[in-house]
């Protein structure tokens, strides 16, 4: 699978040109307080300042002004904002489906749109000549690392991490921030004094406050999905089409992937779907803990593992995870462009040639279920059903079962029964 991007600009660059003469730096930018901090913190150590927001999803028309008016207030030297909706659909939703494993059996990869953030960055630093890319991320944290090996695994540039340098300095790193921020005119808005919150087309993240000190989650720590006592009450259906492992209709109306999975986040985000409380093993061994939501994604997950379960062979379908895994931990663990996460997708592509059909999925809230599902791949054997009927006589049945447990029946024979402790 090509991880070539496929983000379209689709904004002129907003242009402030600051006086005095420095090196070019691209600065991966999303607003909020990280990458805000960057900005001035760049700029008195001398650099030109270019930021690139990549819409991956996830952010409204306003949140989209607010990210840009934010850089102009930074005064950065130019701003630009990129379409990142095809890239993430084809470069991770398709695979990350067709695997259908989440990390560790429950994340569902919410933040990997960073590697698809990373060719945006590293394509505006083409068009500035600049071999400088920065990031916002954290000493601690993964995201340092799925960063730093796509921006090596694409050519020879110079990374610049300001989080990770004045770290060495500061241990509180947010307070430091902020005050930072302040102190120099630009305020911070109120949610990120609390909580680190990424949104995406794949779903919401939220860390920090309470869900770092291993509390309960306050009130403050929701995205998208709503709390039980909102939830509607009547149950939601909705049908998916998929060809060849991908959804291409949603209720029979053909759409692109990128506005598929907004109206399923949509959809199931009122009904509480896929909002999880996830503890895990980081990259660099610290246990991670977060918040996520990821509705629509969950919805897609359960509609293909469902048609998967009744179009693949007994085979597949216990060999598959294993391969899902491995790929999983590829990209959670920042080798997006190793070569064995490559030769897994070939694999994955191969093992969804039948994997056709509809799957109607139901919701009450909380969870999701696919409660039908239609394909001209079924493996139906033709009159048979199981515990029910059957095409092959009880000779048949007797004499399978006898040859199938030979080998444990040997050992009870040869050893006894009463050595089996």
């Amino acid at each position: 699978m090509s991880q070539q991007s496929a983000f379209t600009n689709h904004q002129s660059p907003i242009t402030n040109h600051a006086p005095g003469e420095g090196k070019d730096i691209v600065l991966a930018f999303s607003g909020g307080l990280d990458t805000s901090f960057c900005v001035p913190y760049l700029q008195e150590q001398g650099w030109r300042v270019h930021t690139v927001f990549a819409d991956t999803g996830g952010v409204d028309a306003d949140e989209r002004a607010f990210i840009e008016r934010r850089a102009a207030e930074l005064g950065v030297a130019s701003h630009v904002t990129v379409d990142g909706g095809p890239a993430i659909w084809d470069g991770f939703v398709k695979p990350f489906v067709w695997a259908g494993e989440g990390y560790q059996g429950q994340y569902p990869l919410l933040v990997s749109d960073r590697y698809l953030i990373v060719d945006a960055a590293l394509a505006r630093a083409r068009d500035l000549g600049t071999d400088a890319i920065a990031h916002g991320c954290t000493g601690m944290g993964n995201d340092q690392v799925r960063f730093d090996l796509a921006v090596k695994a694409s050519g020879d540039y110079r990374i610049v991490a300001p989080i990770r340098e004045i770290q060495k300095e500061h241990t509180q790193t947010r307070a430091y921030e902020q005050a930072y921020l302040e102190q120099r005119g630009f305020e911070v808005r109120s949610k990120q004094k609390s909580y680190t919150i990424n949104e995406n087309l794949l779903g919401v993240t939220l860390s920090g406050g309470e869900i770092d000190r291993w509390e309960a989650p306050g009130e403050g720590a929701r995205g998208w999905c709503a709390p039980r006592r909102a939830w509607p009450d009547e149950p939601l259906q909705v049908r998916l089409r998929f060809v060849a492992g991908e959804a291409v209709e949603l209720d029979g109306k053909p759409l692109d992937g990128a506005t598929l999975l907004g109206r399923l986040n949509t959809l199931f985000a009122q009904y509480g779907v896929g909002r999880g409380l996830y503890t895990g093993d980081t990259t660099i061994g610290l246990k991670g803990r977060i918040v996520y939501e990821a509705p629509g994604l969950t919805a897609l997950l359960v509609a293909h593992r469902a048609l998967e379960e009744a179009v693949l062979s007994k085979q597949q379908n216990r060999f598959k995870p294993d391969v899902a895994r491995r790929w999983v931990e590829l990209v959670y663990e920042g080798f997006f462009h190793d070569p064995l996460k490559t030769d897994l997708e070939a694999f994955l592509v191969s093992s969804q040639r039948m994997v056709n059909g509809e799957v109607v999925l139901e919701t009450r809230g909380g969870r999701v279920d696919a409660v039908a599902l239609s394909s001209p791949h079924i493996l139906n054997a033709q009159g048979a059903t199981y515990a029910q009927s059957a095409d092959w006589g009880v000779e048949e049945a007797e004499g399978f079962i006898r040859l199938y447990g030979m080998s444990s029946t040997l050992w009870a024979q040869v050893n006894g029964a009463g050595n089996r402790e």
